[in-house]
């Protein structure tokens, strides 16, 4: 005889499946109809990067995406390329211009990564993408935030950004992962456009966003 646990299971599995092809469309449909809108930003934001900063116009860096797959993030150069004397790269709070600085504190920055919504390897919301240094460091319940595909905007963002810990952020993010909805997602999004126009908890003090992770915690 089959369990009512075990019969449940191909249910949660087709659940997940519609889910993340809901979740899919809806990434689609809300960049798509928005584009008469973003795009003549990103258009206004790579002429203002160019002409304060120079090029290169955009930063591009590799990130893991959905369980932990490699791909390259976009969003428009905030930092100099400076180095100190010894050849080392200065502190990020150092090398931030001042259009960067306008960039990250309104978070119009993270524009061009619409592109990489539209390519699927990233969603407009999700646990943000940081580091592949990171993936080592990570312990196994928090490896469990690359069980969805990354976001331009998070529950953890919604919910202190870079004033709170980075285990905090990752149990934010492993939350995110067990109670995702299309609900939710919208409740996040809208609650982003708030935090937007607040420009809240943009950074830690002394760093452009936030010191680097260095060691998992002890959180299983």
């Amino acid at each position: 005889m089959v369990s009512r646990r075990s019969r449940s299971v191909p249910r949660r599995t087709i659940h997940r499946h519609v889910h993340l092809t809901l979740k899919r469309i809806l990434d689609i449909l809300l960049t798509v109809l928005s584009c008469p809108i973003w795009l003549p930003g990103l258009a206004i934001l790579a002429l203002l990067v160019y002409l304060t900063d120079g090029r290169p116009i955009l930063f591009r860096q590799l990130r893991p995406g959905l369980h932990g797959r490699p791909f390259y993030i976009y969003k428009f150069r905030t930092m100099t390329e400076d180095h100190d004397s010894n050849g080392q790269l200065l502190p990020d709070a150092m090398r931030l211009t001042r259009t960067g600085r306008f960039l990250r504190s309104t978070s119009l920055d993270e524009l061009p990564e619409l592109f990489n919504v539209l390519k699927g390897e990233m969603s407009l919301v999700g646990p943000r993408p940081l580091l592949m240094q990171y993936l080592e460091r990570y312990t196994p319940r928090q490896m469990r935030r690359h069980e969805a595909r990354p976001g331009i905007t998070g529950w953890a963002q919604v919910n202190g950004r870079n004033a709170i810990t980075w285990e905090e952020k990752f149990e934010l993010d492993v939350w995110y992962v067990y109670n995702c909805s299309l609900r939710l997602d919208i409740k996040i999004l809208v609650l982003t456009i708030q935090k937007v126009f607040k420009m809240e908890n943009i950074n830690q003090p002394g760093y452009a966003t936030s010191k680097e992770f260095t060691s998992h915690t002890l959180t299983h």
